[in-house]
């Protein structure tokens, strides 16, 4: 009887399934809710700010998905390594269940609900965050040192921004947060994922 050792690409492709089911979840609740506004735009007032996370939201998710294919390099997996992983997954489908939950009549719109429960919203924003950072350590030091001094700027800067956003109820500065922020993710996609090589 000859042993079958699995290879590095081969556990990853295994764990990327059940990161894919954890990711599909979220992206079809964001999509479902912003079909129900679509389908009912009277029934709920919409609010801007929610709608600018909704969008960061799906960018996120399919940022997620794209960037860890580099995974596929990792040269040893552990059970931490992919509990750390569906974790991360997890956080992000409470981000996009925070956003869209299975109701709203307890509140007079999505800005009354965005604002009332904001705190869940950027604790765990804020949380991936350390997520993003922790994966990107374990890349390795080749992977992390492509991104230069701003990656290590970015991170202190936007924990402390969602601390202002956890305490805040300031409209003019959660709509400059969410406005800056979505196009930044952008800028950012475009200048150090838009290949993956």
């Amino acid at each position: 009887m000859s042993s079958h050792s699995l290879t590095s690409p081969e556990i990853f492709q295994h764990i990327r399934i059940v990161m894919g089911m954890v990711v599909g979840l979220s992206v079809t609740r964001l999509l479902n809710g912003l079909v129900r506004i679509i389908q009912h735009p009277k029934q709920t007032r919409i609010y801007l700010v929610h709608i600018g996370w909704v969008l960061t939201l799906l960018l996120m998710l399919i940022h997620f998905w794209w960037w860890e294919l580099w995974l596929v390099e990792l040269s040893s997996w552990t059970f931490e390594i992919y509990l750390f992983l569906v974790i991360y997954a997890i956080v992000l489908f409470f981000l996009s269940a925070f956003l869209f939950p299975d109701s709203i009549n307890d509140y007079t719109g999505y800005e009354d609900f965005f604002i009332s429960r904001r705190k869940w919203f950027f604790s765990f924003f804020a949380l991936t965050i350390v997520f993003d950072l922790i994966d990107t350590l374990i890349k390795g030091p080749a992977h992390y040192a492509m991104f230069s001094i701003e990656y290590w700027f970015r991170i202190p800067v936007y924990l402390i921004l969602c601390g202002i956003a956890f305490v805040s109820v300031n409209r003019r500065f959660h709509m400059g947060f969410v406005t800056l922020g979505l196009l930044y993710e952008i800028s950012w996609i475009i200048r150090h994922f838009e290949t993956l090589q």
